[in-house]
């Protein structure tokens, strides 16, 4: 009795000691970090009301998502390669495809140091298959539903959509997603899996230090090169009646040993969907990692002239317009842009997108009379700092603003795996203000952190720009683009 009494004024003190060591910490708290928690609660809320402007309509939008997807198996990746000894390499090496552990190392070098996405095609599958085996052993893996359409579907889902997902799966994948998702394809025991080699920024790899948290991914699919779910899709499709048709996975082609003439095949069977869905669809392509041309030039005659709306990221973005303006495609660009360098790109793919679908419709005074393929009125480009949308005036896509502060806090809820959003965890990294151009003269816009998203009207179209709140404790980048992309489509439905 007498001994634990002995301990209570100890324990009152203690206690006193604590409060006042944490009064004195917020007393001599910096006034700077004071007044940037404020800032950035206030873009927060802001961000916040924006996405609540609008709601899912009370009848639950249709989306038809295609095609493909696969089981992801997230690792470290500096620790994978340790464990499976990679060597270092003072030869970072840009390679279209994997051959051995000589061209992982130099490839995942290349990327890995400035903080660059990658996908790559493992041509070696008993190598991948060695290294999936010990990415299974390794401690802190992860399982997830992978590949661009469930990645979508799922979002799109959880957003108050019904789907149609177009995809070969086994038992198993199906019976993880969403009751609000509808499989049209072939079930198949195996499902193809890809090996996601994460980062972190300042994640250290021999000499080499990445400047920013991405990851690089490594597949072997059999199945998802072939669309092997298109049939059931179409026919499933013309029931399902979607308000919208989103289209990815293609990137599973790049590199892809087909045989000649086969992928040009299955591309065309695309096309035909594409071009008998009615005219009312929207259709949003969903870009990815290309390395291979000629795979791109198929793109550009089977699927992009079929499609109103088109999402990418800050790599994939000048990849398409260096092919679309006669040049060789760009393996690696700026991971952290300046927001007039991408507008820039942005109008530059509308305007000869859209020059080349009205050259195409030129001589329409055909037997037919019909329009060959859609104008493009809706262009999404993802970025780590911020998003920006471009969406013409008048055409189907509505919301831009609310649709681009949702988008922006996606990518912090799936990068950070919450959806209630830690600002602990975050950080703005756009710049105070920026030109909406490098064009001399151009007009500069001051981040407002109360109206975070910045709108304007240019020639046919509207702008806006939103700040992402960057996750700073990273969870998963794999998918961030897709949930970001989908989110954005939801709203504008």
């Amino acid at each position: 009795m007498m001994e634990g009494g002995s301990r209570l004024p100890w324990m009152k003190y203690g206690s006193l000691l604590s409060l006042l060591v944490v009064l004195l910490a917020v007393w001599l708290r910096s006034p700077q970090n004071t007044v940037l928690d404020d800032r950035l609660d206030t873009v927060l809320s802001s961000l916040l009301r924006a996405e609540r402007k609008v709601g899912v309509n009370n009848a639950r939008p249709r989306v038809a998502v295609g095609f493909g997807g696969c089981v992801d198996l997230i690792v470290d990746g500096v620790s994978f390669l340790n464990k499976i000894g990679v060597s270092h390499t003072d030869q970072p090496l840009h390679h279209d495809y994997l051959e051995n552990a000589e061209q992982l190392a130099q490839s995942f070098a290349y990327f890995f140091a400035p903080g660059a996405a990658a996908e790559r095609f493992m041509i070696n599958e008993t190598l991948f298959s060695e290294m999936v085996e010990n990415a299974r052993d390794l401690p802190g893996n992860r399982w997830a539903v992978g590949g661009n359409a469930p990645v979508m579907a799922s979002r799109m889902a959880t957003e108050g959509c019904d789907v149609l997902l177009g995809g070969s799966f086994s038992t198993d994948f199906t019976e993880v997603l969403s009751q609000q998702i509808t499989v049209a394809g072939k079930v198949i025991e195996e499902p193809d899996i890809h090996l996601i080699l994460e980062y972190s920024s300042g994640a250290s790899w021999d000499t080499y230090t990445s400047r920013r948290a991405n990851r690089y991914i490594i597949h072997s699919d059999a199945h998802n090169p072939y669309l092997d779910s298109l049939e059931d899709f179409a026919e499933k499709l013309k029931d399902f009646k979607p308000d919208l048709l989103v289209v990815g996975g293609l990137q599973m082609m790049d590199n892809f040993p087909f045989h000649s003439g086969e992928r040009q095949e299955v591309l065309s069977r695309l096309a035909h969907l594409l071009t008998t869905s009615s005219p009312q669809i929207g259709i949003h392509f969903e870009m990815a990692s290309f390395v291979d041309e000629d795979i791109v030039d198929d793109l550009l005659h089977y699927v992009i002239p079929h499609a109103d709306s088109l999402g990418m990221n800050e790599q994939e973005l000048p990849n398409l317009l260096s092919l679309l303006k006669g040049s060789n495609i760009t393996v690696l660009s700026d991971p952290n842009p300046r927001v007039a360098t991408v507008l820039d790109q942005m109008r530059e793919v509308y305007r000869i997108l859209n020059q080349r679908y009205k050259d195409a419709n030129s001589d329409r005074k055909t037997d037919s009379g019909e329009w060959k393929g859609k104008p493009l009125t809706r262009l999404h480009v993802h970025t780590l700092a911020f998003q920006a949308m471009i969406v013409t005036h008048g055409s189907q896509w509505k919301n831009t603003m609310s649709a681009t502060a949702k988008a922006s806090l996606t990518a912090n809820r799936h990068v950070c795996g919450s959806n209630d959003i830690d600002l602990r965890k975050a950080r703005l990294i756009m710049d105070d203000s920026f030109s909406v151009s490098h064009r001399e003269g151009s007009q500069r816009i001051l981040l407002q952190e109360s109206r975070p998203v910045s709108c304007w009207d240019e020639d046919d179209y509207q702008i806006c720009v939103a700040p992402v709140l960057v996750c700073t404790e990273v969870y998963q980048t794999a998918g961030g683009g897709d949930n970001v992309s989908a989110a954005g489509l939801v709203l504008q439905i």
